[in-house]
């Protein structure tokens, strides 16, 4: 049943970073979509992303914690920039039509996750 769940929840989050226009070929794909996955299973993280999340994600692929942080950053601005504007009104209340900037990264990592953990409800 927990192996189902998350399946489920990695199918969901691939869908919700595909639909937000994160392209999947960014190294910050793999970054965001580990961290989203992470995130869903322990809220906590998201508290912590600089003592916690991108520690455990360079950790993971081999690589700093600055460099886990730009690419998150870059997959986030290329995702605002291209992605689809109705899923970011929705998601975060404001898009880059209205000159607001993008989201940080802990909160595009928060937003994203609790709305895969409203979809897992359902």
């Amino acid at each position: 049943m927990r192996d189902e769940m998350n399946k489920k929840a990695e199918w969901l989050t691939t869908q919700m970073l595909l639909d937000m226009g994160v392209p999947a070929h960014l190294k910050g794909y793999r970054y965001v979509r580990t961290a989203l996955i992470m995130v869903e299973e322990d809220m906590k993280v998201v508290g912590s992303v600089t003592k916690l999340l991108y520690p455990e994600l360079a950790k993971r692929y081999n690589t700093t914690n600055g460099k886990v942080e730009r690419a998150i950053r870059n997959a986030i601005e290329v995702s605002w920039e291209r992605g689809n504007k109705s899923t970011f009104e929705e998601l975060f209340g404001y898009c880059a039509e209205t000159g607001q900037g993008r989201p940080t990264n802990s909160e595009y990592i928060a937003v994203v996750a609790d709305a895969v953990r409203i979809q897992m409800r359902k």
